[in-house]
């Protein structure tokens, strides 16, 4: 297994933006046993690259620029008009992690939840398609792995693609799949709900803030499509309840359930899931087929190492799985989509995570 340091270096792999340049800098500063090992001691040798420790620090340290506690840190982030470069950034950085290594250690402890609204457009051709299977029309969408339930309101955003557009017409967030035989279908969503370990509340300013620490700063239309779905959530809160997977679904599915199609569907949560965790989710689903139609969505898989020319998505990206069968490929931070078997798609379409 990769050094912790190693896995910080190899994230990016480049230093083309602010966060690469950190993580390098990082990195040295781990081997050399400065602050940043005082920060990692207690997850140095045990931590693997699906637990993302890299993006935890990132992000902890992004919280305390965005509650105003490091101005000279902040001129390096471009979501906050910083234009300072990156290159010098590391001078300005030390000092903010040396006077908050308590709060940075405790960050670790907290997976990266984004709340990645852009995969409610994967989502959703996932969503269509176990509509088409099934023939029920009407939803109850559940979401274990919810975070600040930003996807369930999948409807209230509109979904494009080449000749076809679902969802609100009037939403101020547009999401193109890019996917032109991807079509909609008319659908009804009539009950949402999720469940998370760590529930945000993102029409708090605290919940909104703490879900803007884990968009990469220089991603600048992600923010921009975040600020919009915390605007639709604080007029359509969803309902996200303090419990783990497994034990949710059991609850939720208990009783039978004839009159919709119970989907339920997660996004890159899987691995933060121990393996038990994993297989009682799967156990949960398979016993509730008996008593409801339901289909199971999954858009999952650890991104891999990055490079500055980005991956690709037709072999690296997350896989959408409706009730196990491979439907859709896309990047781990939503569109575009590329819909299997579908020779056109797989022409080494790149995606960037950095």
């Amino acid at each position: 297994m990769p050094t912790l340091a190693d896995q910080f270096r190899q994230h990016f792999g480049h230093r083309e933006h602010l966060y690469g340049v950190l993580l390098d800098h990082l990195a040295d500063d781990l081997d050399a046993g400065g602050v940043t090992a005082l920060i990692c001691r207690d997850v140095v040798g045990t931590a693997s690259r699906g637990d993302a420790v890299q993006l935890r620090l990132l992000a902890g340290l992004f919280r305390i620029v965005l509650r105003g506690e490091a101005p000279p840190l902040a001129a390096f982030y471009p979501s906050l008009g910083g234009a300072a470069p990156a290159d010098s950034v590391w001078p300005v950085a030390e000092p903010v992690l040396l006077a908050h290594v308590e709060e940075l250690r405790a960050a670790l402890a907290i997976p990266p939840q984004t709340n990645e609204v852009g995969r409610s457009a994967v989502l959703a051709i996932g969503l269509f398609a176990a509509v088409r299977v099934s023939g029920i029309r009407r939803v109850r969408l559940l979401e274990p792995g919810a975070s600040a339930g930003l996807n369930l309101n999948v409807d209230r955003y509109r979904i494009t693609g080449p000749g076809w557009a679902w969802g609100s017409p009037s939403s101020p967030l547009v999401l193109d799949t890019q996917a032109a035989d991807a079509g909609p279908v008319d659908l009804e969503i009539v009950e949402r709900r999720g469940c998370d370990l760590d529930p945000v509340a993102a029409s708090t300013p605290e919940g909104a803030r703490y879900l803007t620490s884990f968009v990469w700063p220089f991603d600048l239309a992600r923010h921009e499509r975040l600020a919009a779905a915390l605007d639709i959530g604080r007029a359509h809160p969803v309902a996200v309840d303090l419990a783990g997977a497994s034990a949710w679904l059991a609850s939720q599915l208990a009783q039978p359930r004839g009159d919709v199609l119970t989907v339920v569907w997660q996004s890159i949560t899987e691995q933060y899931w121990p393996a038990a965790e994993s297989a009682a989710v799967r156990e949960v689903v398979a016993s509730a087929r008996a008593r409801m139609p339901l289909a199971h969505l999954t858009m999952e898989g650890v991104p891999p190492r990055q490079t500055g020319g980005g991956y690709d998505i037709s072999t690296h990206g997350p896989e959408l799985r409706l009730d196990g069968r491979l439907i859709a490929r896309s990047h781990h931070h939503g569109p575009p989509v590329l819909l299997l078997p579908e020779p056109r798609a797989v022409g080494g379409s790149k995606g960037h995570l950095g």
